[in-house]
């Protein structure tokens, strides 16, 4: 049993560590991504927009790290959903205003509802419901 829960813990950590390498390289796209925008009043207000929300994710998913309770951790989590759903808000505005080709925005859409799983799948563990 104990050889067990020390395998499980060293996955769980894997994941942990596995995941926040995945946030920081959507970071990484997201900036060059926003960086090769249009340079018109509209795309660079969405820009920022996007910027603020996409780097919001991996930002209040390190803070979460050093939350002090379990009910902040959960909140930090909520919020890195939140930011996800804003993000994918911004993308496709920019896909649906055509100030961008839709391909280029098809792999941030499909990487952002994966992570938002997986958020709002902690967040229902977290809170006891699964």
């Amino acid at each position: 049993m104990q050889k067990s829960k020390v395998k499980y813990q060293n996955d769980n950590e894997k994941f942990k560590i596995e995941f926040k390498k995945r946030l920081y390289n959507f970071v990484l796209r997201l900036i060059k991504f926003i960086d090769k925008l249009p340079k018109d009043n509209v795309s660079r207000i969405i820009g920022d927009q996007l910027l603020r929300s996409g780097t919001g994710i991996l930002g209040t998913y390190i803070e979460a790290s050093a939350s002090s309770s379990r009910r902040d951790f959960t909140n930090y989590f909520n919020h890195s959903l939140k930011s996800a759903n804003e993000s994918k808000l911004w993308l496709a505005l920019l896909r649906d205003s055509a100030r961008v080709v839709q391909s280029d925005v098809a792999w941030f859409l499909d990487e952002l509802d994966e992570v938002s799983r997986v958020f709002a799948t902690s967040i229902l563990t977290l809170k006891g419901r699964k």
